[in-house]
């Protein structure tokens, strides 16, 4: 098993073409596996984890309901955002600047086969980065992702997931505010949940602006520890 994830940092970039380069690393784990299976060629598969931030975008997973979407075209443009239905699970979401979106492309049969261990992990790298924040994230019963103040009328989400898998091997991932514009959420109903609110790590700690790249280590130093694996970072871009 191939436990070496290769990172990359996109830095940011056009939501479009982040799905356009996800599929091909996607489509190439699975040629490799499905060519292992036909042929028994005992090839390994790759890995990847991709950081990126997005200019305003709206997506809608394949079950979502675009009436969560309270924008029309003209509106989406007046906003300076874009608009997508996506073949990830979940409902509607917003990604822009000040966001950490992290796309892990995974073989899980190099890890665990097990989608919702897979989910409950990433939401523990979201906890255990937070903790050492000094907050307290948690998961909501019944509501994938991480909220504060669970179970109170202050609940709030700060890190949205919906993920694809096919033959296990992921692709999409996280959305993490950090220091995010949250007027966009406005326009939307987040993940279709209605009366809930969504916050941001820099609005959480009463700053300004908070250090993503010291968020980025932290996220990573907690998927190592939970995935039991390694980021090979001769690949940043």
């Amino acid at each position: 098993m191939n436990k070496t994830i290769k990172l990359q940092d996109l830095g940011t970039k056009d939501f479009k073409a982040t799905w356009d380069y996800q599929e091909t690393l996607f489509k190439n784990i699975l040629d490799t596996k499905i060519k292992n299976r036909r042929e028994d060629a005992g090839l390994e598969t790759d890995n990847y984890f991709l950081f990126v931030a997005h200019p305003h975008v709206y997506t809608l997973g394949k079950s979502g309901d675009l009436s969560n979407l309270l924008l029309s075209e003209t509106q989406l443009i007046e906003k300076n955002a874009t608009f997508y239905k996506i073949n990830r699970g979940g409902d509607i979401t917003y990604h822009g600047p000040g966001q950490i979106v992290g796309y892990p492309i995974l073989d899980l049969d190099n890890f665990f086969t097990d989608i919702h261990k897979y989910l409950r992990f990433l939401e523990e790298m979201i906890i255990r980065t937070f903790a050492e924040y000094h907050l307290k994230a948690e998961r909501s019963p019944g509501e994938t992702g991480v909220w504060l103040d669970v179970g109170t009328p202050f609940a709030r989400k700060i890190c949205a997931l919906g993920v694809r898998a096919s033959r296990w091997v992921t692709m999409h991932g996280f959305a993490l505010n950090v220091n995010a514009d949250l007027g966009y959420f406005d326009h939307i109903i987040p993940c279709g949940i209605k009366g809930k609110a969504v916050t941001s790590l820099n609005v959480e700690l009463g700053v300004d602006l908070v250090d993503e790249a010291e968020v980025k280590r932290k996220l990573l130093k907690h998927f190592e520890d939970l995935f039991e694996a390694n980021f090979d970072r001769t690949k940043l871009v």
